[in-house]
């Protein structure tokens, strides 16, 4: 390929990652909203821009440690080029778009996970794959919405306590307020968590063009633009998702949804703290069964926490399974063979 192909196909590549940011935004919108939402303490459209301004700012507060795992950690950051990239983020998308159509909750950080070891896979099989990296993300699958859960659970404890000798309506009041609080927080781990990895995605294809040297990192132009498309994605909504979230698992309780919300932004500052990519879905989901099921388990709809819980198994193979597919056919005009 001649230079001006190269970088036609780099900022083409580029692009699709931002518009994989953009669906993250939109696909997990529901994510940071759907409490605040449900207990009607901001209105849909109000809630978006709250959201969407958290979602924007998260990098002033974190570290970069989920973009380096994303880039260098899943798979061998050596045998990355435009063919597994596109491949990757092919999958990943088509993924979260069915997702999104269906209104299924599903993991949009999974998904592109699952895109990275299918596309790496089809290229050059196990030895692509970065197994302590892939092997902390896969416990996290688990651990993220069980921790959410737990403190979520501990939390309406806590507070249950707290304001037993409190007036109903003082409490409803307070919590109505604590709640922007709560979401704020939770807006700020989920823009953080959820745009690094397509920070990482950017930052290993630079690398792979050799525009960084021998030294890995993410230029600030790189963590703006995905901040940036996040955010854009998060004011798009994703309505059938909020629905989904915010009352078909469980009705919530500003107190709840405070609690839920609360939890949840723990799990996720402590998971970007130590650079692991989890689900922002699969985290809101377990606190907000963690909630439900502090009132009395029958609170809990488990059918649809069944079907949510089912999407998750499937996304990384799926999303893996059209990722090398993609990879394969993408020699047809990424390379010309």
């Amino acid at each position: 390929m001649d230079l001006s192909s190269v970088a036609t196909a780099l900022i083409f590549l580029i692009a699709v990652a931002l518009l994989f940011d953009f669906l993250n935004g939109l696909h997990d919108a529901a994510n940071s909203i759907a409490t605040i939402v449900s207990t009607r303490v901001l209105a849909p459209q109000w809630a978006v821009f709250w959201a969407a301004f958290f979602n924007f700012i998260a990098f002033m507060f974190f570290g970069l440690h989920v973009a380096q795992t994303v880039g260098s950690g899943i798979i061998q950051a050596a045998i990355v080029d435009d063919r597994v990239i596109f491949g990757a983020l092919t999958g990943a998308i088509a993924w979260n778009v069915l997702t999104w159509i269906a209104g299924i909750p599903s993991s949009s950080s999974h998904a592109l996970i699952g895109g990275l070891v299918g596309a790496g896979l089809a290229k050059a099989g196990f030895s692509s794959i970065v197994w302590w990296g892939l092997g902390k993300t896969f416990v996290a699958i688990f651990m993220s919405p069980a921790i959410g859960f737990a403190l979520a659970l501990l939390l309406v404890l806590i507070v249950s306590w707290s304001f037993l000798k409190v007036a109903p309506i003082k409490a409803d009041s307070t919590f109505r307020a604590l709640q922007f609080v709560s979401a704020s927080l939770y807006s700020l781990g989920h823009g953080a968590n959820d745009a690094q990895k397509t920070m990482g995605i950017i930052a290993v294809l630079l690398f792979s063009h050799g525009m960084m040297g021998d030294t890995f990192s993410v230029p600030f132009w790189v963590v703006i633009s995905c901040q940036a498309a996040m955010a854009l994605g998060t004011l798009c909504g994703g309505w059938r998702i909020v629905h989904t979230m915010g009352s078909k698992i469980t009705r919530l309780t500003p107190q709840q949804g405070f609690c839920a919300e609360t939890g949840g932004a723990i799990t996720l500052f402590m998971a970007t703290y130590l650079g692991i990519p989890v689900s922002t879905t699969h985290t809101i989901t377990g606190a907000i069964i963690g909630v439900g099921a502090a009132r009395r388990m029958a609170a809990v709809r488990w059918g649809v926490a069944r079907g949510i819980v089912f999407a998750w198994i499937v996304t990384m193979p799926a999303a893996g399974a059209i990722s090398a597919a993609a990879y394969f056919l993408s020699g047809y005009f990424l390379t010309g063979r």
